[in-house]
C-alpha cells in the first residue's frame, strides 16, 4: 500500500509477487536471507507492474515545472528501482511525501491531511527530497566519470 493507493492493485502486485516466489523458490541459492530474495521479486514485480501500466517514473520531475528545461541526463532515464532505491538514502518524512506525490499522485493537500503536516511542510518535504535525491545522482554520477 505504500506505492499505490488502490487496494486492488496491490493485492495485484502482491499475488503476482508470491506467484513469482513459488516459481522461482527452486533457483534460490542460499545467499542471503530468504526474506530479501523474496522482498526483492516482489518489488521487479511492483517495478514491472508500473512499467507494464506506462505510469511510472517518467511523470516524477526532480525540478519543479516553472524552472528552465534543462537538457536530458542520464539521472533522467531512472528505473523505477533505482528510484525506491535512492529513497532510502534520504530522510523518512521528506521519502514518504515523495512517494506520495510523485509515485502514488496524492496532492499536497491530500498528504498533509495523512501524514498530520501542513500542506505548506509537505511542499518542502518534497522539494527537499528532490534535492537531496538529484545531490545523491549528482555524486553517484561524478564517481562513474571520475573512475574511468
Amino acid at each position: 500500500m505504500k506505492y499505490t493507493r488502490d487496494e486492488d492493485k496491490a493485492l495485484q502486485i502482491l499475488n503476482d509477487g508470491f506467484l513469482k516466489v513459488f516459481q522461482k523458490v527452486s533457483s534460490f541459492r542460499s545467499e542471503g536471507s530468504f526474506e530479501g530474495w523474496i522482498r526483492r521479486l516482489v518489488y521487479h514485480t511492483l517495478a514491472d507492474f508500473y512499467k507494464k501500466e506506462k505510469s511510472y517514473i517518467k511523470f516524477i520531475q526532480f525540478e519543479p515545472a516553472d524552472e528552465r528545461q534543462a537538457p536530458a541526463t542520464q539521472s533522467d532515464a531512472l528505473e523505477f528501482e533505482d528510484l525506491i532505491r535512492l529513497l532510502d538514502h534520504i530522510p523518512d518524512r521528506s521519502a514518504e511525501v515523495f512517494r506520495l506525490f510523485a509515485i502514488e499522485g496524492y496532492s499536497h493537500e491530500e498528504i498533509g491531511e495523512k501524514m498530520n503536516i501542513s500542506e505548506g511542510t509537505s511542499k518542502w518535504h518534497l522539494s527537499h527530497a528532490r534535492e537531496r535525491l538529484r545531490s545523491i545522482l549528482t555524486n553517484e554520477q561524478h564517481a562513474r566519470t571520475t573512475s574511468i
